[in-house]
């Protein structure tokens, strides 16, 4: 099968190779799926550049989506079933940048007939992070959320979510394109945090109180808004993902006189129950066509270099896709 792979940390045109390698066959418990399109997202091309690989190969990416072409002893599932995938790549050497996929049944997810594949390759990693975000922030009706990076991927998917729930939210966003995408998801005013004082912004659009929760990507700049009263006493953030992985400072005073919470999460690495509720309820929100979603652009599996510099030039918006010839 055609794939493509790298063996060693480096820029994608430097270090990426597509090729063939062999097909894979499914074991006990395990579908094949023949994937139509695999989702780059920023862990992908974070791991590539400066993860060092675990294996001699490795095919990147998590998120997929294609149809079921083969199964193993024990499963219940018929070929030509259309699926999406999560964990593809996650603690495996065999991700979604390939034609062909083989991996636990239940990681191949019914995708409906209204959902299109490339659609189906945003939802392993941006949308069951959104929706879990949001369930671990508690009932947000007649609440006012911050959401951190609005414009971007994720942020899309929380927006949406949110204001669902019954959520005002202010999102903070660079102004221009992202801004308008988050404006179109429901976002009721949007923070320049480039151009303009976050705290001081959040502050005056909440009558001086704060907002009730904060839905987080980067906790290395967030940690800093806490000890500026940008969450309302008794508030909660919740958090997944920091562009400074290291040790963050964060002001005791603020959390211990604010009674804050704080929650983080891996997506990877949800509970059972948790992944449960996420795949129900992301089910129930395509089923129903009540999400919407946003690619970025999608690119050949000869052109995966170029892909993944789309992801790391930071200005996309929505998830940018590899397909596959038929």
């Amino acid at each position: 099968m055609k794939a493509a792979w790298y063996s060693s940390n480096g820029s994608a045109r430097e270090v990426l190779v597509v090729g063939d390698i062999p097909t894979p066959e499914p074991a006990a418990g395990q579908v094949r799926v023949r994937l139509h399109a695999s989702g780059v997202n920023p862990s992908d091309v974070k791991s590539r550049a400066k993860r060092p690989p675990a294996w001699a190969q490795v095919v990147p990416h998590s998120d997929g989506a294609g149809v079921i072409d083969k199964v193993g002893p024990g499963v219940a599932r018929q070929p030509g079933e259309r699926v999406w995938i999560w964990n593809g790549q996650w603690q495996r050497p065999l991700g979604t940048a390939a034609q062909f996929i083989v991996l636990p049944s239940q990681q191949a997810v019914p995708l409906p007939d209204s959902v299109s594949f490339e659609e189906g390759a945003c939802l392993g990693i941006p949308a069951l992070t959104a929706i879990e975000a949001i369930r671990l922030a508690g009932d947000l009706a007649q609440q006012t959320v911050l959401v951190t990076g609005a414009g971007s991927t994720v942020g899309l998917y929380i927006t949406q979510l949110a204001v669902r729930a019954g959520a005002r939210v202010i999102g903070t966003a660079s102004k221009g394109p992202r801004s308008q995408h988050a404006i179109a998801a429901g976002a009721a005013e949007i923070v320049d945090y480039r151009n303009e004082p976050v705290a001081e912004r959040v502050k005056s659009l909440t009558g001086g109180r704060g907002v009730d929760v904060i839905i987080d990507m980067d906790f290395s700049t967030t940690a800093a808004l806490l000890a500026e009263q940008v969450l309302k006493p008794h508030g909660r953030l919740v958090c997944y993902g920091s562009n400074v992985p290291g040790p963050q400072l964060v002001d005791f005073r603020a959390l211990l006189w604010g009674s804050l919470e704080l929650k983080y999460f891996l997506v990877y690495d949800l509970a059972p129950q948790a992944r449960e509720h996420g795949l129900a309820t992301l089910g129930d929100l395509l089923n129903r066509g009540a999400l919407k979603h946003s690619i970025a652009g999608t690119f050949s599996l000869a052109d995966i270099a170029a892909a993944h510099e789309c992801v790391e030039a930071g200005d996309r918006i929505g998830t940018t896709i590899v397909t596959f010839d038929a």
